[in-house]
């Protein structure tokens, strides 16, 4: 089965993009794709943004991940949000269960902060980790907002 992802990509700051529209698995085509717009020489930001629930375990996530921040240079930054299994538990586990009964793709794998967290190994995690979105660098003062059943995080290459 074929995960279509389509990234916008950006390399300057007045926005000049182009799009890669590939498999996830096929790291070698997307890391081909993005050289044609973006300066590997420099840092770059790769963001996975509730995608990753959509590679089970058996095609090795972690493997992908790796792969394609193994080709961007030291400096470079992965952004990460996942939905949670861990998190309203019972809530999740029954939604991702009526979801995978309708998709006719991919199906949802939920996992845990610690797996999660196993995506960023061999990076520096930013302050404050992996964290809910709701709990990233919120602003001092204000109000949480509602409970998001994801977890996410930053984190920077050596």
């Amino acid at each position: 089965m074929l995960l279509h992802a389509r990234a916008l990509l950006s390399s300057t700051p007045q926005g000049t993009c182009d799009y890669v529209e590939a498999d996830l698995r096929d790291t070698a085509a997307i890391v081909r794709a993005a050289a044609r717009t973006l300066d590997f020489g420099a840092p770059v930001a790769l963001m996975l943004l509730i995608i990753l629930h959509l590679i089970p375990d058996d095609d090795d996530p972690y493997g992908i991940v790796a792969e394609l921040m193994g080709a961007l240079p030291s400096g470079s930054y992965l952004v990460l949000a996942h939905p949670a299994s861990d998190i309203r538990a019972a809530q999740m586990a029954e939604m991702t269960r009526r979801v995978n009964e309708r998709m006719s793709g991919p199906v949802a794998t939920m996992r845990d902060r610690s797996a999660i967290t196993r995506f960023f190994d061999g990076l520096d995690l930013v302050e404050p980790g992996v964290v809910q979105p709701q709990q990233w660098r919120p602003e001092p003062g204000t109000l949480s907002p509602p409970l998001v059943t994801a977890w996410c995080g930053v984190a920077r290459k050596r």
